[in-house]
């Protein structure tokens, strides 16, 4: 599983931390292909009309197989 999660995310398709509505699928979707988080999530929804059902079996697929945004560098508390 850690490789498909390396190849996808050297190709950019990453779930970002931030935007998220629900797994950041669409997001992630949507910053790769350099569009508006919402107009990936509209087209995502379109599609559902499209091809009724297909979204139940790719989301969660997606979901699964999209690895999460690794977070910024933040620096580690030090106790004195």
């Amino acid at each position: 599983m850690n490789a498909v999660h390396d190849t996808l995310a050297r190709q950019g398709l990453v779930r970002p931390l931030n935007g998220r509505m629900l797994a950041g699928v669409c997001a992630g979707l949507s910053r790769r292909f350099g569009l508006d988080p919402w107009i990936g999530r509209l087209l995502f929804v379109l599609i559902l009309f499209v091809i009724p059902g297909s979204q139940i079996l790719v989301y969660p697929l997606l979901w699964i197989l999209m690895p999460a945004e690794k977070p910024a560098f933040s620096p580690t508390p030090t106790t004195f």
